[in-house]
């Protein structure tokens, strides 16, 4: 018999601790699916180790026998180790310790893998307390090629530790083209994996829709156009990292986003203008800025390909993610009626008279500048110039009626006096829009504000971001009201 038809009996026939389920454990699950296998596996980490040594661990698990001899060789693995080195771990080295797999019980290594992962991720966030490591730093990775050459260069002279976050599970969405699924986070994994890096995962699901996807519909529902990864950014993504990042005793986390840090502090433009992220970027707390490491914000996009090429990055030539995260392969119409029970709801589209053009399926399918969808075939072209929920009307007009050179924002946030304030950037790829505040306003929180545009610009949707700039440097936001 072979050393791996030996080593994968051995597992099965006599597993170790399948069923054991240890004292203050971290659990995770995988499986589940069609073919019917599933897989637990749970581990507690030493309270007194500064290292955060995994003290036991154990496992349960159903279907063919290739899961459950997958998940015994897991607790061999992962019994004594510590936190960090079993995050390097992943299905080849759980292939390698059941003497190797077939193809057809590959599987089993994946699910355990992913499994292990949810249980290293849970323990990290909720039980880690690592002692601080000079050069140590946690690293947001989605898988694609812009997270995964900023991990190449933070592990350059460090100890770089990859982190992904699981924020949207939805059988509707595709779940290759998310930055933020299962499929993602495995995709991740690989990526540190190849680089050398420990990964762990995160489950955010629940904190992500509370915190951003219902705020995302209820805005909708208002007849808002709120922008979700200004949020997403500000208040749930990078302060969970950087929460993890202060329990492995990391003290920075670096992000592919292309963006940049003044010596004073605050948030610059990218070298790259045309990939710019700082306008997403631009919530965040001056505390998380401080800890934020942008290693690409000197680069260009076609340098960072090619330094992925030269790596040999398996995500060099992956495509751009377009969509929201968490619509990705989906229709916003669907999504909006399925989360938001926001459905067909028939209404008069009407110029600025009052006068009925045509008819809408539903106010929250809308927003301002809006061109296509109106069904409106004949005449000159007309764009949506507002929306009222409550009235359930559409107005249209001509190009030239959207233009203003005045804008109203509330829950106004300035990190320098109004008079430094010289533009507005009203979109995440739109141009940075020349103006100033009306108001002598001093940093910190006001309620509302007054912004006048030098030259007279499209207006935007109430409900989304301003962001407002001193030259490059991001002194303040705001949410667009008027």
């Amino acid at each position: 018999m072979s050393t791996a038809a030996t080593s994968l009996s051995d597992h099965l026939l006599r597993p170790l601790a399948r069923g054991h389920s240890p004292a203050h454990a971290s659990t995770g699950a995988a499986g589940g699916t069609v073919c019917g296998d599933l897989i637990r596996i749970s581990i507690p980490l030493d309270p007194g180790s500064p290292a955060g040594e995994i003290s036991d661990a154990g496992f349960d698990a159903r279907g063919c026998g290739a899961v459950i001899a997958a998940g015994s060789a897991v607790v061999g693995l992962l019994r004594g180790a510590t936190l960090l080195a079993a995050a390097r771990l992943g299905a080849d080295e759980i292939a390698q310790e059941l003497g190797g797999l077939s193809v057809a019980k590959r599987h089993a290594a994946e699910l355990a893998a992913d499994a292990m992962h949810r249980a290293l991720g849970s323990a990290a966030r909720e039980r880690a307390a690592l002692a601080p490591v000079d050069g140590r730093a946690l690293v947001a990775m989605s898988g694609g090629v812009d997270s995964a050459v900023a991990a190449l260069l933070s592990g350059a002279g460090g100890e770089a530790v990859g982190v992904t976050l699981e924020l949207w599970s939805d059988p509707e969405n595709d779940g290759e083209a998310s930055c933020c699924s299962a499929q993602a986070v495995r995709r991740a994994r690989e990526q540190a994996h190849a680089l050398g890096m420990a990964h762990l995962s995160i489950d955010l699901r629940a904190e992500f829709r509370a915190g951003v996807v219902d705020h995302w519909l209820a805005g909708h529902a208002a007849g808002l156009t709120p922008n979700p990864c200004v949020r997403c950014n500000g208040s749930v993504r990078l302060d969970a990292m950087l929460a993890l990042g202060g329990r492995l005793g990391a003290r920075t986390l670096a992000t592919g986003h292309y963006a940049r840090v003044d010596p004073g502090g605050l948030l610059r433009v990218a070298a790259d203008e045309r990939k710019d992220q700082s306008y997403v970027l631009a919530a965040l707390a001056p505390a998380s800025l401080a800890r934020l490491r942008f290693p690409l914000g000197e680069l260009h996009k076609p340098r960072v390909r090619e330094l992925a090429r030269k790596a040999g990055l398996a995500a060099a030539g992956r495509p751009e993610s377009q969509d929201l995260c968490f619509l990705a392969g989906t229709r916003q119409e669907s999504f909006l009626a399925r989360h938001g029970r926001l459905r067909t709801r028939p209404g008069g589209i009407i110029d600025r008279d009052g006068m009925v053009l045509g008819e809408h399926r539903g106010t929250h399918l809308f927003t301002v500048g809006q061109r296509r969808g109106l069904g409106l075939g004949v005449g000159a072209p007309k764009y949506v110039l507002s929306t009222d929920a409550l009235a359930n009307t559409v107005t249209v007009g001509a190009r030239d009626e959207l233009l203003a050179d005045r804008m109203t924002v509330r829950d106004v946030t300035l990190h320098r006096g109004a008079a430094s304030v010289d533009a507005v950037r009203v979109r995440a790829h739109g141009r940075r829009l020349r103006c100033r505040l009306a108001q002598d306003l001093r940093a910190g929180r006001h309620a509302r504000a007054r912004l006048t545009l030098e030259q007279p610009a499209e207006r935007t949707a109430p409900g989304q971001l301003a962001c407002l700039y001193s030259g490059e440097l991001v002194v303040g936001h705001a949410t667009v009201s008027a």
